[in-house]
């Protein structure tokens, strides 16, 4: 079964909440960081993006990045805008996007699980990435962000979920771009954790397979080096029952088309047909809106030569008959000639890189559905990089895992 671990969270002062609470460091750029925390000293961007408080063009793997984020997080525990639970808790956290509730249950999961497969995963990680995250942790000393897990819903776990969410809030309040945050505390985490426990039997990743495997690695290096620390066998996660789960497309742009657009609509034209004056937002499954020469195309993919769940996704599709044959794009995780575009921002974005020169031509997609995750993990299988985007976002800084 699926360990549940509570933790004492290191947490803004209900007064600084709304400064303090911040997007994931994956979702925007370093000057994108810089633009959000400018004029926001309690930011915890200044946590999770060190490179924000150094020269511009600092390198964000330089080593004084690393030491900026560990002297940051020290800070953060140590000023009187925050405070550490003396006990261990668990929490409840829920999120109201354009009227959409999401709620999840924030605790600590165990290394163990991870390594194992109770927590499965979905797609691949790179090395870099791991790299960078393992050293923030091992920096640190501490598990800054949370990471998106879900599990099938289970109507015990809802129950218990439903009854904390009665109680007085630890937080609530509405972020600058319009969602609401609000945190609860469960009364009795032990018993929470015997329900959990009892009752869900593997969870999924949902976002943070990067920072899922850098809490793998951070906790194998620290007991190669005897580190004292039981608190690095686990890391922080918000736990969504799948019904709430919410998979917005996760679209891709071209740098340049090694042929030439024209040559390649007229290859994509033979082969599958192509609909000109399409909607930018393909519908059907298998289908696709390419966007080139100030036109959106459509057309339809056919099935795939393999069946497994993998295989017969709509990104695999086009990686298959598109991306491999016709653009020389084997392996999208590494490739630099292509990019990916997160669903929320909207195919304006792939205009406006298209358009602006910055690419040749930009791909909108069907989204992933929650049954095509559940598939390819339970049947231990990846999909390709990007194929998923989790809306809304967690915010970070709001509960802090120290080891």
């Amino acid at each position: 079964m699926a360990i549940l671990h509570p933790f004492r969270a290191v947490r803004p002062h209900a007064d600084h909440v709304a400064d303090i609470a911040c997007v994931p460091y994956d979702v925007i750029s370093t000057d994108e960081a810089f633009q959000l925390a400018e004029g926001k000293p309690l930011s915890f961007l200044h946590v999770i993006r060190p490179e924000i408080d150094l020269a511009p063009g600092t390198d964000e793997h330089a080593d004084e990045v690393y030491a900026t984020g560990a002297r940051n997080l020290a800070a953060f525990v140590a000023g009187g805008f925050t405070l550490q639970e003396n006990d261990p808790s668990v929490y409840l956290y829920r999120l109201v996007m354009n009227g959409r509730e999401q709620t999840g249950i924030f605790g600590c999961v165990a290394v163990s699980d991870y390594d194992s497969d109770v927590i499965l995963k979905h797609e691949k990680t790179r090395v870099s990435k791991e790299d960078d995250r393992t050293r923030h942790i091992l920096e640190q000393r501490a598990h800054a962000e949370p990471v998106m897990l879900t599990f099938r819903d289970d109507p015990e776990v809802l129950a218990s979920m439903a009854e904390c969410a009665t109680s007085q809030p630890l937080y609530d309040f509405t972020a600058v771009d319009g969602i609401r945050h609000t945190v609860w505390k469960f009364a009795d985490p032990p018993s929470l954790v015997e329900v959990f426990q009892d009752r869900v039997d593997r969870l999924y990743v949902a976002d943070g397979h990067h920072r899922c495997k850098a809490a793998s690695r951070a906790a194998a290096e620290c007991a190669q080096t005897d580190d004292p620390s039981t608190e690095v066998a686990y890391f922080p996660a918000v736990l969504f029952p799948m019904g709430m789960m919410r998979i917005m497309a996760y679209n891709r742009f071209i740098r340049k088309v090694p042929q030439g657009v024209d040559a390649l609509l007229g290859s994509l034209q033979e082969r599958f047909g192509l609909t000109s004056g399409a909607q930018p937002l393909p519908t059907d499954k298998g289908s696709v809106s390419i966007y080139a020469r100030g036109v959106w195309y459509g057309l339809s993919l056919p099935p795939s030569a393999g069946s497994t769940p993998a295989e017969t996704l709509d990104v695999s599709l086009l990686t298959e008959h598109v991306l491999e044959p016709l653009l020389g794009i084997v392996d999208p995780r590494t490739d630099s000639n292509i990019d990916f575009v997160g669903g929320i921002r909207g195919t304006a974005e792939l205009v406006r890189l298209v358009d602006s020169g910055r690419a040749d031509i930009a791909i909108s997609m069907v989204p992933t559905g929650v049954d095509e995750l559940l598939a390819v993990s339970d049947a231990g299988q990846l999909m390709p990089p990007k194929s998923t985007w989790f809306e809304p976002k967690l915010r970070s800084g709001l509960l802090v895992h120290l080891f």
